[in-house]
């Protein structure tokens, strides 16, 4: 029995008393408890990553980074024991970016933060509509926005859009809102419309569209006329080559 448990006992020791390292990630901004670092748009975020352990660190331990799961290019002294990674300025893209450090030669040790940018709403859509009376007039509103704006609305010339006295009906999915109005009268839609986004921590914003209406124009159906021209030119060729082929015989 102490043949066998003899050996297994004394690796065991030496594992317990070999040094663990582990890696660690301090940002400025700080990072959260859970991982995340809070940050806006065009800012900096200094990331340094660094070996910790419960003695002298071997400066020799060299350290990777990962954007996604993407090496990071990293410079030679910028790499053993300590390393550093600078994001500027933040972009769209970092939103939901996750930095990893780990050592080289052991992808266990590792350490992670993600990025979290907000930033305030943006909106798009037309801003120049004409439409025809009887009509259909569609207004579209989509915004961008982190976090996801917490309202949008409409006003017509200032005031609040009144779904009943224009025939309005209203889609809303929180990232893109729809107006629309089937029958469109010039007294009643013809102005200028405004998409306001609401967001928790920015306050509102807002996109103009402009909404001109023009007098009905009659529209001929296409189709068939090209066929009625068609057929009236088929049947006066054929009325030609007839006529020249009576000719024809009469000289013959």
């Amino acid at each position: 029995m102490k043949a066998i448990f003899g050996p297994v006992l004394f690796h065991l020791l030496l594992f317990c008393a070999a040094p663990t390292f582990g890696v660690r990630i301090q940002s400025v901004p700080a990072v959260t408890s859970d991982g995340v670092i809070q940050t806006e748009l065009e800012r900096t975020v200094s990331l340094v990553c660094q070996l910790d352990a419960g003695h002298e660190t071997p400066v020799d331990e060299e350290l990777v980074w990962l954007r996604n799961g993407q090496a990071v290019s990293l410079t030679e002294g910028n790499k053993k024991g300590r390393s550093s990674v600078c994001v500027t300025p933040i972009i769209y893209e970092d939103n939901g970016a996750t930095f990893t450090c780990h050592l080289s030669k052991n992808v266990t040790v590792t350490a992670s933060v993600t990025l979290n940018v907000t930033y305030h709403p943006q909106l798009s859509g037309s801003e120049e509509v004409e439409v025809e009376e009887e009509a259909e007039l569609v207004l579209r509103c989509d915004s961008w926005a982190n976090p996801p704006v917490s309202s949008l609305s409409w006003t017509l010339n200032g005031s609040v859009v009144d779904l009943t006295v224009g025939r309005f009906s209203l889609t809303n999915d929180g990232c893109t809102s729809q107006l629309s109005a089937n029958l469109v009268e010039k007294g009643l839609h013809e102005g200028t419309y405004q998409c306001i986004a609401t967001s928790p921590i920015y306050g509102e914003s807002s996109r103009q569209f402009r909404v001109t209406v023009t007098e009905k124009t009659l529209k001929l159906p296409l189709y068939p006329i090209i066929a009625g021209v068609v057929v009236v030119c088929l049947t006066g060729l054929l009325a030609v080559v007839s006529r020249w082929t009576k000719i024809s015989k009469c000289c013959g």
